[in-house]
């Protein structure tokens, strides 16, 4: 079979547009619906999409713009997969969970109960949390430094793929006759001891369908993609040109080697943003239609965010976004992609906030599904992407629109599978089932 493109549905509960939840289309409490969340689960494996991916944060927005975003409410994302297995079944299922603010052995084992219960198809998207707030739920006052977040990662990430292995593959025979419930010979105890965990193991779920989960992750700093290179198996990035997306796919791939990593295991999705029409017209009006209900200081207000935690409301909107010191608490790279996005095209601070309020920062696209069909072909045939993480600006509209429209379009191109290759999220992204590191 030729390569294939990769895709992943990103659901935001309402959609990716701050002001989606105001459109008339769009349920207004979708973030506390199952029967929503179900309902957009199955147009995307009806349309054999790779994955489902549902981030998360650990702390609610409470400043005051933040009671004009429907970002406050939401399901906790391992419980709301865990509730999807059921409804699904050949789809993959990646959720957020940082390594901040949580313990490893909790981790491992909540992505390896969803591996068990899905049949296969979890995936863990590790990250060390750009929401400065989050700390103030967690006994402390401010923020874990970007240096010790991603030191604190990486051992994390060592722990819960040990605690993953703890287990041989047949280890629990579960022999009746002989009363042998498992074989003590296939238990491995990690017993680690390191710089921020003691761990002694071992897990108490035996090893998952697919040996891990499949080990996601979006940073994009200099830090965040060695820690990709190490450990990751699928990238989410934001890019906003084809040049800087081959770039980064350059970078990232050619950190592979070092790690004794070839090409092919890992992949490469960026974020893409996406109004489809069936007429470029129709896209725009679409697009427009969103852009109208978002408020000025809301617009900024996420931005600020996305920049790392800065509050802009002090400066004028009519103004050019103000020099900012490096942010240690939030995404170094966003943070250097939204400053020179802002330059290059010389925008106002409520322009900026407004080309924030449906892609924040990511690859935007708007036009017919031939359009777009066009643009996703170049960046992945031209060494930009291996596929793409889709973001739309509301549900399950926009989700509609792409697996109507789009996905046909690729498929007929050559460029997507329209049946599933197996069963498990490794299968349908080409990645190995690791081997114990134990046997």
């Amino acid at each position: 079979m030729s390569r294939q493109l990769k895709l992943g549905a990103f659901l935001m509960a309402t959609g990716h547009h701050v002001a989606a939840w105001r459109h008339p289309q769009v349920p207004a409490n979708a973030g506390l619906d199952f029967a929503h969340y179900k309902r957009l689960a199955q147009i995307a494996e009806a349309a054999k999409f790779d994955t489902l991916f549902v981030a998360d944060s650990v702390a609610a927005p409470t400043q005051t713009i933040a009671s004009r975003m429907a970002r406050s409410d939401h399901f906790e994302p391992l419980t709301l997969l865990s509730a999807l297995s059921a409804v699904t079944e050949h789809i993959g299922l990646i959720a957020t969970a940082t390594t901040s603010y949580n313990e490893p052995y909790h981790v491992a084992r909540k992505f390896a109960s969803l591996d068990h219960l899905s049949g296969g198809r979890a995936g863990w998207n590790l990250v060390t949390s750009d929401n400065a707030a989050e700390a103030l739920n967690f006994g402390r006052d401010e923020h874990i430094g970007h240096a010790e977040r991603y030191s604190r990662a990486r051992e994390f990430h060592q722990v819960v793929s040990g605690l993953w292995d703890s287990w041989e593959d047949d280890a629990f025979v579960r022999d009746k006759a002989s009363g042998a419930y498992y074989d003590p010979s296939k238990l491995h105890v990690l017993d680690h001891v390191g710089e921020h965990f003691r761990v002694k193991g071992p897990l108490n779920v035996a090893r998952s369908p697919q040996g891990q989960p499949v080990i996601v992750q979006a940073g994009s700093s200099e830090t965040g993609r060695e820690l990709a290179a190490q450990t990751a198996e699928v990238v989410f990035t934001a890019q906003t040109s084809l040049a800087g997306a081959q770039a980064f796919y350059a970078d990232l791939k050619g950190r592979l080697a070092k790690y004794g990593r070839s090409a092919d295991s890992l992949k490469i999705m960026p974020g893409v943003f996406v109004v489809v029409g069936q007429t470029e017209a129709e896209a725009q009006e679409k697009c427009e239609t969103f852009q109208q209900l978002v408020e000025p200081e809301v617009g900024v207000a996420l931005l600020g965010r996305m920049l790392g935690n800065f509050d802009l409301s002090k400066y004028p909107l009519d103004g050019p976004l103000p020099e900012l010191p490096l942010t240690d608490s939030g995404q170094q790279s966003r943070q250097k992609l939204l400053t020179e996005l802002a330059g290059r095209e010389n925008l106002t601070l409520a322009e900026l906030g407004r080309r924030m309020a449906g892609g924040r920062g990511h690859y935007s696209l708007v036009g017919t599904p031939t359009q777009i069909a066009d643009h996703l072909q170049a960046w992945f045939e031209q060494g930009a992407a291996d596929g793409f993480n889709v973001l739309v600006p509301h549900l399950p509209g926009g989700l509609e629109d792409f697996a109507n429209g789009v996905v046909p379009e690729l498929q007929r191109r050559g460029l997507f599978r329209t049946e599933y290759e197996g069963r498990t999220l490794r299968e349908h992204l080409g990645l190995v089932r690791p081997q114990n590191r134990f046997v």
